[in-house]
This record gives C-alpha cells, structure tokens and sequence, in this order.
C-alpha cells in the first residue's frame, strides 16, 4: 500500500491536506481531504448574548465578514483572479514557482491589476457600509447601524463601469480557455448528486430569503441531477428533517446528508453552479444574456464542477448589475435601517447564500438573551461529500500505475478542491502555516520520495 501526501493544498482559503491511497499495482483505492484544524465556534459562542453574534459572525471567517452583493463581488474575483486564474493562465502543468498571482502579473500586467481592481472594489463597498473591510459594525439585530449617505452611494456607483469591465473581460477569458480543459471538465466532481440552494417563486437567483408570504420569498429546494425538484419549501426551521449532520475521523469538518438518502450516499452540492442549476434566470441583462450562452452549449443541468468557475464569474456579473439596480432605487438613502427588540423567541433559524453557497445559523437563547446552543452549517461543509468523492474520481483519472507521479497532477489534485473554492478556516476556525509535502511511500511502508515547497 502506497501514501501520497499533499500537506496542505494551496491556493485555497485556510489549511488542509490531502491523503491518496494506492494499492501495490498502484492504482487509486481512496482520497480524503483532511481539516486539520479544530472547529470550536458553536461552543464557545454559548453564553454570549445574542446581539454580539453579528460581530462574532465577521469572525468565524475574515475572508467573508459579511454576505452580500459586495462580498460575492470580492469572493468571486478573489477565486477567479487570484486562485484560480494561474491554472488557466499557466496551464496545470506549468511550473509551480510560476503559477500563482504573480506569475499571473508578469504573463498579463493588465488581467492581474484588472482582478485586483475588481475585488479592491468589493471591498471598498465593504469598508463604506461597515466602516472597514474586516470586522466591521455595522450589522446589527434589526438591521444596520447607519443609513447609506448620498455621498457614499456615488462614490459605489462611480466603479461601477470598470468593475462592470472586468468581470466581461473574465468570462471572455474563461471562455476562450474552456476548451483546453476537456479532460478536467470530465473528472472535476462530474458525477450525478443532489444540489441545494434557495428558490423563489418566480424562478430567479435567489441569494436571500424575507418576510413570509412575500413574492420574493427565499426557501430551500433540493433537485437531482436531472433537475427534478426532489423536495421544495422547506423552511428555515425544518432544515433538520432534510440535513443530518455526520462526522468522518479524519478530518474535523463535519459532512452534511440529504437525511431520506442517508449517510453518506446523500450527497449534495451547494454554491455557484447548485444555484444556476436551481435558478431559471438571473434577473438582470448581461447576467442571463451569459446563463443563456452558458446552457447552449451543455444540458442545463452541469454536473462537472470545473463549471463552478463559469457560474462564479456569471454570479459575479450579477451581483454588479444588482448593486447598480440597487443603489438606483428610490429608497435606498431611507434613514430607517433598524428595528429594536429584545427577547421575542427563543430559538431562530437563520439561512441566506453566501458566495460559496448555503450557510445556515441556528440559535437557541434563555430568557436573559444569552445563546445556550448553536449550530453552524457553513458552505463548505455541505460539499464535503462531494469534494472528497471529487477528489477521488481526479485521483484515479491522473494518477496511473507505472506512470510517476507528477506536480501537475498532483496539482490536479488540488485544482478540484479549488473549484468548489472552500473557506477550509471558516469551517474550521484555527490556524496555521501554509506549505505542500508530497510524500510517496512504497508498498512495505518505507519513504520512497519526500518533496516540499
């Protein structure tokens, strides 16, 4: 039996690694990607009361303090131009001390300072509604702290034609490229699973949920992998009928389950392309004018995950044009942001999408306002069975006996996982360093190979 060791995968957010298994004929037999880190924010957020959890929730990940059109457009051109974008640009074989942003920057100056514009852009939305980029104050219970001023509101609006730009220059870029990765597109995740996401009723892309009985009304929908609603309108509070929650002793990120399938054959997929799956339009110009060119050329139902890529860059292209839509409403400048409560339940159940799909807060508060339970099921965490079956499919299709065991498909490997773009810290919530070892053992058990960068 052979081991190699990826420790830790790269260009992704947070820490983790990846074990592949091998027989003595040296043929795959398993994959795992291992969270090393110790995930501990549902516990010790017991205790606090329940009007700190917007300032903690900023925290559980810095990468996503908050979730909203401005967040999708810095996460999404964060994962595209930064992450991502060396494999495109570079190829999956290139040289590794090439391929990243700054190889980027010396093979196209304009494309890399074009994507750092983009999510600087994003960011500064951020940092103009919540007072900084990271951490910031702004949401509260009941809504926001301050109203949006006039002058604030111009200021987004003015990078709203080269942001715009950008993220049209994104997709001709990816589309240019699509061909030259036939091979990924077969084995990236592309394998028949459910997927999840929020639905409304007039078949948009839905990114939020709101009050009851509303025509914009956001509820979680389950589909197949012919695009058969498998089960609808499910509410926030019933979410535990549908999702169990299992553990795997090799990592320390748990693995939801469709419960009516069980553990672990219900898997599910959440994000970008689950979304697009789901939705049957985007709800604004240039965004369904890119679905409807999408979905020309495919079933309408992708189930490769190298498509999550495309579907990143259309999200991103909407969540521009709303923002312009947005800010151009006639009570955006309103001063009445906020309601004031105290303790008129005790539990709630909290769900929205987040750039990297369905993120759900679950709460439960005594009398005094104080949390005694929470449960916390983050984007990632939903793909877990998905990406280590993923990771396996790519490791059998790359990896063959008699064949050495190259960076680029180890990178490979490593390019699955960054297709579903997982926030390894924000499910995680620990720290580390950051380096790969690649580690190939022969059958006896004995060190054949031992590489670090």
């Amino acid at each position: 039996m052979q081991t190699i060791t990826i420790d830790a995968v790269t260009r992704v957010e947070g820490h983790g690694k990846v074990t592949l298994q091998l027989d003595d004929h040296g043929l795959v037999q398993d994959a795992h990607l291992h969270i090393t880190q110790f995930r501990g924010f549902e516990k010790f957020t017991e205790g606090r009361p329940f009007y700190e959890m917007p300032a903690i929730t900023a925290r559980v990940c810095g990468i996503c303090p908050v979730s909203h059109l401005a967040q999708f457009v810095q996460s999404h051109a964060l994962s595209f131009f930064h992450l991502s974008s060396p494999d495109f640009l570079l190829g999956m074989d290139g040289d590794p001390a090439q391929r990243n942003i700054f190889g980027v920057i010396q093979k196209d100056p304009q494309l890399a300072r074009a994507g750092i514009r983009l999510r600087q852009w994003g960011q500064e939305i951020i940092e103009l509604l919540c007072g900084r980029r990271v951490h910031g104050a702004w949401l509260v219970p009941g809504g926001v702290s301050e109203p949006l001023s006039v002058e604030k509101r111009d200021q987004i609006l003015a990078g709203l034609p080269e942001a715009r730009a950008t993220a049209m220059q994104a997709l001709r870029l990816f589309k240019e490229v699509l061909g030259q990765f036939r091979e990924e597109i077969r084995t990236f995740a592309n394998f028949p699973t459910l997927f999840m996401a929020l639905a409304r009723a007039d078949g948009k892309l839905c990114l939020y949920g709101s009050r009851a009985h509303s025509a914009a009304e956001g509820w979680l929908r389950f589909i197949d992998g012919d695009g058969k609603t498998v089960v609808d309108h499910i509410q926030p509070e019933h979410y535990q009928d549908y999702m169990g929650e299992a553990v795997e002793p090799w990592s320390y990120m748990k693995a939801p389950y469709f419960k009516p399938m069980g553990f672990p054959a219900g898997i599910y997929r959440v994000g970008p392309m689950a979304r697009l799956n789901l939705a049957q339009h985007c709800g604004t110009e240039l965004a369904d004018q890119e679905l409807a060119e999408f979905r020309d050329f495919e079933p309408r139902i992708k189930l490769s995950w190298f498509y999550n890529h495309y579907a990143r860059l259309i999200e991103l292209l909407f969540g521009i044009e709303r923002i312009e839509i947005l800010l151009n409403e006639s009570d955006i400048l309103d001063s009445n942001v906020r309601a004031h409560a105290g303790v008129n339940a005790n539990e709630g159940v909290g769900i929205i999408e987040a750039p990297r799909g369905t993120l759900i807060h679950h709460y439960k508060v005594n009398e005094q306002g104080l949390i005694t339970w929470a449960n916390l099921i983050v984007a990632t965490a939903h793909n877990t069975l998905a990406m280590n079956r993923g990771l396996l499919q790519v490791a059998r299709h790359f990896i063959a006996p008699g064949r050495p065991v190259t960076e680029g498909m180890l990178n490979r490997v490593q390019a699955v996982i960054r297709a579903f773009d997982p926030c390894l810290s924000c499910a995680t919530h620990a720290d580390g360093s950051l380096a790969l070892t690649v580690e190939v053992y022969n059958p006896d058990g004995s060190l054949r190979e031992r590489v670090e960068r």
